[in-house]
């Protein structure tokens, strides 16, 4: 078949859904792209480190059978020929499962993908690789000390964020159009604010997690990053279905997405977030917000009731769930963890089972309250950073006049939502010097919605994906 779209610099920055139907028309060949995408990887990726490893033969292989499959008339798919990367939390069969970390770098090397990578190439996508990320996902700056940063593509001295930092790196910097996180406290969120692109964190159950490394299974979720929502929705799509080797997967019959994104908002009942989501805030993400609101005619404000509690909540649960998984390894490696992240789980493995029952009861009780909300509103809108990229190695900044840590407050307005695993979708606003994102909150199993109110802002163009200038 005639491939009549020439490959060219600035393919990278294509959508998934036009690459996906220039391959499947005949009019571009997946190999072309792919190696296009290799070779942008192979020129770019020195100053964003976002990849650790890059899986250039299992690509053109998969690549060389896209083509053929549309050269005899068959359907490959509806990601056909869209390159995508992973965080290294997910298992890809031959490379060892970092997590971040280097005491995994003994791991074998896996024996089977992970789930979604099945899901994502049964639809014609194409894996390249698996992308940096926080130790064993314990962070929200995208700093590693084993692997080095991964650095922001729209400023190169500033954080990805974490701790799919890689990921949003990745995507935001023009590596691949699609990419798979997790997000556990604001993993998928914070990056996507940060590198100025769209995230989603599923509902809890959503997604199957089998075959990717935990950090914390009663908060852990799986998701996409793009460039835009079509692209998200497209990828959230064909991730869909239950999973018996997940047993927190729900059995729920799949809803694409895709269709429902032309329907509008009419009748979508929004509101933004007041109380705790209206302080500790810069500038930059108060106007973000402003921005969204209005752009949606919102002027309904909700509170979410101890939400600051909520993240206290979050923070004993985590470290407690964290620091019970890597206790063998903290008794026998402590040496080869991240100084900072050991120290977290050792101080989690001290926590009094008390104060973890405590917790969960909190947990239960604010998911109630939380979910009276939205039988009076669909959507609830709230930042999704404090602040813009802090610079690489900051260590503190000022949040309503207090001094306060960078690395456990980033995620100050994330916790309180993946907290009770309801889904969200971050859209990133377009702002000088740097994006920053808004959270588009909806009810369980409610990503449509989320998807919808993200959409009519990226066509209203108060949201977009930026792309960086010196890169």
């Amino acid at each position: 078949m005639k491939h009549e779209t020439t490959i060219t610099a600035g393919t990278e920055w294509l959508s998934a859904s036009v690459i996906a139907d220039g391959v499947a028309s005949g009019s571009m060949s997946a190999l072309d792209v792919t190696n296009h995408v290799l070779g942008r990887i192979a020129a770019v990726d020195g100053k964003l480190n976002a990849f650790t490893d890059v899986v250039a033969e299992r690509a053109r292989a998969t690549a060389r059978k896209i083509d053929a499959t549309v050269a005899s008339g068959g359907s490959a798919g509806p990601l056909a020929g869209v390159p995508f990367a992973v965080k290294n939390l997910f298992d890809v069969s031959g490379v060892s499962t970092r997590a971040g970390s280097k005491i995994n770098r003994d791991l074998a090397p896996s024996s089977r993908d992970a789930a979604l990578i099945e899901r994502m190439e049964a639809a014609g996508a194409v894996l390249v690789g698996a992308l940096n990320m926080g130790e064993y996902a314990y962070d929200f700056t995208g700093e590693n000390a084993h692997d080095g940063p991964s650095r922001n593509p729209h400023d190169l001295t500033r954080m990805s964020g974490g701790s799919s930092g890689g990921s949003g790196s990745a995507v935001g910097g023009g590596l691949v159009p699609l990419a798979l996180g997790s997000d556990t406290n604001g993993s998928i969120r914070v990056p996507s604010s940060f590198c100025g692109i769209f995230g989603l964190k599923p509902t809890y159950g959503r997604l199957s997690r089998a075959r990717t490394f935990p950090f914390v299974a009663s908060f852990d979720h799986l998701g996409p990053f793009a460039r835009s929502t079509r692209d998200l929705a497209l990828a959230y799509d064909v991730m869909q279905g239950s999973d018996a080797d997940d047993p927190a997967c729900a059995d729920r019959p799949i809803e694409a997405t895709i269709p429902s994104l032309a329907r509008g908002i009419d009748g979508v009942r929004i509101a933004v977030a007041g109380g705790y989501f209206k302080e500790n805030l810069t500038p930059e993400a108060m106007e973000a917000v402003a921005r969204v609101a209005k752009a949606l005619s919102v002027t309904t404000e909700v509170e979410i009731l101890e939400a600051a509690r909520a993240r206290a909540a979050a923070f004993v649960i985590t470290t407690s769930e964290a620091a019970s998984l890597h206790l063998d390894r903290l008794r026998t490696r402590p040496q080869d963890f991240d100084p900072a992240v050991r120290d977290r789980l050792i101080a989690g493995a001290m926590v009094p089972s008390v104060f973890v029952d405590r917790a969960q009861k909190f947990r239960r009780w604010y998911r109630e309250q939380v979910l009276e909300l939205f039988k009076s509103v669909d959507v609830i809108l709230a930042p999704a950073t404090p602040c813009i990229a802090p610079k690489i190695g900051q260590a503190t900044f000022v949040l309503d006049g207090v001094e306060l840590p960078v690395r456990p407050n980033i995620g100050i307005h994330t916790q309180p939502i993946s907290f009770i695993g309801l889904p969200v979708v971050a859209v990133p606003v377009p702002l000088d010097p740097m994006p920053v994102g808004v959270q588009v909150i909806a009810g369980p199993w409610r990503e449509d919605v989320a998807l919808r109110v993200a959409y009519a802002l990226e066509q209203a163009g108060v949201v977009s994906a930026p792309r960086p200038m010196d890169i």
